[in-house]
């Protein structure tokens, strides 16, 4: 594995919601008030988006002297003349740009029909002058190593992180709302985003209309303990595996990845092949980056199916189909802003955890502390003060929770339980769903359906024919024998079923014959 791939596998696994990075450092702005009349956008694109885009740079002020910045703003213009609200987009993270959402649009192309969709690349993400510390890309793969080069970052510059907080955040969404004319907005949230739209909801009730959130972060939640919610997630996985008749033909293969990690020696780490090549890696693959990798998949439904698969094989010896779920990873087009992601995490997450609670988190998960301990060794490198969060006041806007159930991250419990402020919320679950869902079968109609009718009651049945992707069965995909399935599936019924004595039977089977 050469260093860059491992370093791209580093990146992936330091992020809370993998996206796409796109840098490009913008000229500094003078602060102050900006109409909608002086605005002056251009034409732009945005990656995977076919179609122009209107790209405004608003200048924005800072909530001490001096904190000044220009934000990149991207708006895909409603496509008819009949204006709804706008809903703007904001990214996860945190650290990633909404920018790179853009390619939401292909999906959600429906809530674009009748209302303007706003991506505020959010101050140091994205193109409004990232804060990367040249380490979005590729970090090194070595803790130690990235630590030191986080804090070489920090004191070149320990202004710039005061600036980059969530109430900052929301303040100069506030004026971009302002800037673009926009009387009310309604704000689509995923993963950290979510939490940003609650905040905004909590300091800004009055421009609001409605919230979508995908992959729920309440405000007071401590998401960085993930190592539970990934657990439950492999759990549920496991689950739905056994009840698949190709996939139980993998046994224990949850063991086995324990055993795995826990075996996982200097030998196994330089061992362990690049995924492009099928070469010995150059740089050792240590186990905190397999636990990691094997949590990043669990995001997604359609990777989580190679899982119980690849590690059958690699307990039988052969790495390679592990190796190519990392390899997934590895050639992002790039990642969190680190320098905005350890600033705010730092701040408002990592400063409210004790160790107890790690511990807590971590026993009896494959993921252990290997999520949580880059950014822990991280953040007391980056010394910036602890941010607490208001009270959460009650709010009676529609909200639209959106949750999978087999979220490793953010488990549908996090709206069930802590989000009673929310006087007018409705809750979407799909079974085995991973990390954001907006995108899923019937998800985006019932989106739509929800800004449009003003948070009216959703008929949710259709979230029930949302399904998990098919396993993979070998070397080249799912299994194709459907009749095996249904056979399977039939005697698992029949087991469930009270056993019957034989008159019972001659019965029930003279009463089936009779019209």
């Amino acid at each position: 594995m050469t260093r860059e791939m491992k370093r791209r596998i580093a990146a992936a696994a330091l992020c809370l919601f993998a996206g796409a990075a796109v840098a490009a450092q913008l000229t500094e702005a003078q602060a102050g008030p900006t109409s909608a009349a002086a605005l002056q956008p251009t034409l732009c694109h945005g990656s995977g988006w076919a179609d122009a885009l209107r790209c405004y740079s608003i200048p924005v002020t800072g909530l001490q002297e001096g904190q000044a910045a220009e934000l990149a703003v991207l708006v895909a213009p409603a496509l008819s003349e009949a204006q709804r609200e706008p809903l703007y987009l904001l990214a996860g993270g945190p650290g990633q740009a909404s920018s790179d959402l853009v390619k939401l649009l292909n999906p959600l192309r429906k809530l674009n029909r009748e209302r303007d969709l706003v991506f505020v690349d959010r101050r140091g993400a994205g193109r409004s002058q990232v804060f990367d510390c040249g380490l979005s890309d590729s970090p090194p793969a070595d803790i130690e190593r990235f630590v030191a080069l986080l804090a070489d970052c920090y004191r070149a510059d320990p202004e710039r992180p005061l600036a980059l907080t969530s109430r900052q955040a929301v303040e100069d969404l506030e004026q971009v709302r302002l800037a673009l004319g926009h009387a009310k907005i309604s704000l689509w949230g995923g993963s950290w985003g979510t939490r940003t739209a609650l905040l905004y909801q909590q300091w800004y009730p009055q421009s609001l209309r409605s919230l979508v959130l995908d992959g729920v972060a309440p405000i007071d939640s401590k998401v960085f303990l993930t190592a539970q919610a990934a657990e439950a997630a492999l759990v549920e996985l496991q689950q739905a595996c056994s009840a698949d008749p190709v996939c139980r033909g993998f046994g224990d293969w949850r063991s086995a990845l324990d055993l795995i990690l826990a075996n996982w020696d200097r030998a196994s780490a330089v061992s362990f092949p690049d995924p492009f090549t099928g070469r010995p890696s150059e740089e050792p693959v240590e186990s905190w980056m397999l636990a990691n990798a094997v949590r990043t998949a669990l995001y997604d439904p359609s990777v989580a199916a190679h899982l119980p698969f690849a590690i059958d094989q690699a307990a039988k010896g052969n790495l390679l189909p592990l190796s190519g779920i990392v390899g997934l990873f590895a050639r992002l087009e790039g990642s969190m802003a680190m320098g905005l992601t350890f600033s705010v995490a730092c701040a408002e997450e990592v400063s409210r955890l004790q160790r107890g609670e790690i511990l807590a988190d971590a026993a009896g998960t494959f993921l252990g502390e290997a999520f949580v301990q880059p950014f822990v060794r991280g953040c007391a490198q980056w010394p910036v003060p602890a941010r607490a969060y208001p009270v959460s006041e009650p709010r009676s806007h529609p909200v639209l929770l959106i949750s999978g159930s087999a979220d490793p991250i953010t488990p549908p419990l996090y709206a069930e339980q802590a989000l009673d402020h929310l006087e007018n919320r409705q809750h979407l679950i799909v079974q085995g769903g991973g990390h954001i869902n907006s995108t899923r079968g019937c998800i985006p109609d019932l989106m739509e359906e929800f800004l449009n009718s003003g948070g009216q009651p959703l008929d949710q049945d259709c979230v029930a024919d949302i399904q998990r992707p098919p396993f993979m069965a070998g070397m080249f995909g799912p299994s194709l024998q459907q009749e095996l399935k249904q056979e399977v599936q039939q005697e698992l019924r029949q087991e469930k079923q009270p056993q019957l004595n034989p008159e019972s039977e001659v019965a029930a089977s003279t009463e089936e014959a009779q019209p």
